[in-house]
């Protein structure tokens, strides 16, 4: 606006320069808050995904946490010399020296062919006397090779018999069951598709490439089939691991998305969920469910017989059904890694406040640290002892942030209020130690599936999200006993269909040995 056009009325002037700085406080907020988006959406592309404190000046913290710090013990501390600077000493106990990595053994059971390298008969004789030498040991060696791996064809040969002299009856011998009747793949060619897929992440236009090059044609449509097929016949062990995690005291959730292959839309594809159910030490499996959506539906359906216990995950509304049930006693847990990104996403326009509020719950995790190893009831002890003190002083350092440093809508904000509207159940980890602090159990395994869905892109249909979830519920629940995954795959997709229905527990993983 031109000056010359500016009115003479004082009053007037006032009014607009007020409404003027009304805007600019508007425009400010927007474009903090599209920074952040920015910066989340380069993080997440880009960065790192761990909230690490070291990276963080001291100084960015305010006065009264840097004192709260010092305050704490320090583990595993040495004197220093006397004299010696506080920079010096703060250096020392950050730098550790890394032990030169050995080479581990390999396996007893590979099989070994042995190459054995003599002298010469001319070589033998003593050069100095001209003696005949002995033999007295030998220097070994081991170096590892690989043979690709092979196919081979089974062949099931059923004798008939007949009557010569009637000529009327032919008896063929019966055949063992075929995880797929009159299919091609045997129990090992199966598991291997489905290892492929769901545990090493390869399309199955990949895998049709590695065995174009055995000369075998299997086209990735004829796979798709066999996943599916492996799907079904595994679903009641699948149904028995979802049984047995709705026994837990303690169930660690997620979701994450996934595309769905949808030919009615525009897009061609929709969105999906895939959510992960944690069962405890007592209740070892990890189970998988898919759902078309993340409306509440989902996880409603799935723990429609869980009736007492704790179930950790983050603050998703879709959640509160069960929580606000009267009848059923299961008390809800968040997870304060969700907590601590919220503060870490609102660094950069908040720099201090966050920073202090990391550094806060880094003394948390610092506890966690020390009592990793000790059992549950001391791990509550020690909780009650040091945590529940640093949570106080927390809490009431969130309530005193003035308004005029944690704006409606900022970044910052939103962390405190995820904090202040989430505190009890964020608190409620010390009151038993069978409790986790953060629900990073559930969240590693959405990795495979994050990692999978970056190679083969999308699920065909609902129904392709369904197999993905039952497959990946035995692949995970065997890798979370240290089985060899293609081992008791393999078993299990052979022996399942001639295993009595009663007996099924005997093929979970944590109960399962080799036929």
């Amino acid at each position: 606006m031109d000056a010359k056009a500016l009115p003479n009325d004082i009053t007037l002037l006032k009014q607009m320069v007020a409404e003027l700085l009304v805007s600019l406080k508007n425009k400010d907020q927007r474009i903090g808050k599209l920074q952040h988006r920015i910066e989340q959406l380069l993080r997440q592309r880009y960065g790192h995904t761990s909230e690490r404190l070291e990276d963080i000046d001291p100084s960015l913290l305010l006065p009264f946490i840097q004192d709260y710090l010092k305050e704490q013990p320090e583990q595993n501390k040495e004197d220093a010399p006397e004299g010696a600077p506080q920079e010096e000493t703060a250096k020392e106990k950050i730098t550790y020296t890394r032990n030169k990595p050995k080479r581990k053994k390999l396996p007893e059971d590979l099989p070994r062919d042995r190459i054995e390298y003599d002298l010469d008969d001319s070589e033998k004789v003593c050069a100095c006397c001209g003696s005949q030498m002995e033999r007295i040991g030998a220097e070994k060696s081991e170096q590892l090779d690989y043979i690709p791996a092979s196919l081979r064809v089974i062949e099931h040969v059923r004798f008939k018999y007949a009557c010569k002299h009637c000529e009327q009856k032919v008896v063929t011998a019966d055949k063992d069951r075929q995880p797929i009747e009159k299919g091609l793949p045997a129990a090992g060619l199966l598991a291997h598709v489905v290892i492929s897929k769901y545990v090493d992440h390869l399309p199955l236009y990949r895998l049709e490439g590695i065995f174009s090059r055995h000369d075998i044609d299997i086209k990735r449509s004829t796979m798709c089939g066999w996943a599916r097929s492996c799907a079904d016949l595994l679903e009641p062990l699948y149904n028995l691991m979802g049984k047995e995690v709705l026994e837990s005291k303690v169930i660690n959730t997620d979701d994450t998305p996934v595309r769905v292959q949808d030919k009615s839309l525009d897009k061609k594809t929709r969105t999906g969920r895939l959510w992960i159910y944690c069962g405890d030490k007592n209740h070892p499996y990890n189970v998988y469910d898919y759902t078309p959506n993340r409306s509440r539906e989902g996880p409603e359906l799935f723990l429609r017989d869980y009736q007492q216990g704790y179930l950790q995950a983050d603050a998703y509304a879709g959640y509160d059904f069960i929580f606000d049930d009267s009848v059923r006693k299961v008390i809800e847990l968040l997870c304060w890694a969700h907590a601590r990104r919220k503060f870490y996403d609102a660094r950069m326009s908040s720099p201090q406040l966050s920073h202090t509020a990391i550094a806060w719950i880094r003394l948390l995790y610092n506890v966690e640290k020390e009592i990793k190893d000790l059992s549950a009831e001391q791990k509550k002890v020690v909780r009650q002892e040091k945590s529940v003190v640093i949570l106080n002083d927390f809490k009431n350092w969130l309530d005193e942030i003035p308004f005029e440093q944690a704006l409606p809508q900022s970044p910052i904000r939103q962390a405190i209020n995820y904090a202040i509207n989430g505190w009890d159940a964020l608190c409620r980890y010390t009151q038993d130690g069978d409790l986790n602090i953060d629900n990073n159990v559930a969240e590693r395994l959405m990795r495979p599936i994050a990692i999978g869905r970056k190679n083969w892109l999308f699920f065909g249909s609902d129904r392709g999200g369904r197999t993905a979830a039952i497959l990946s519920s035995i692949a995970q629940s065997a890798k979370r006993h240290g089985l060899n995954v293609f081992t008791y795959l393999k078993d299990i997709i052979a022996r399942i269909s001639d295993h009595p229905a009663n007996q099924l527990y005997q093929l979970l993983p944590d109960k399962w040995s080799p036929n």
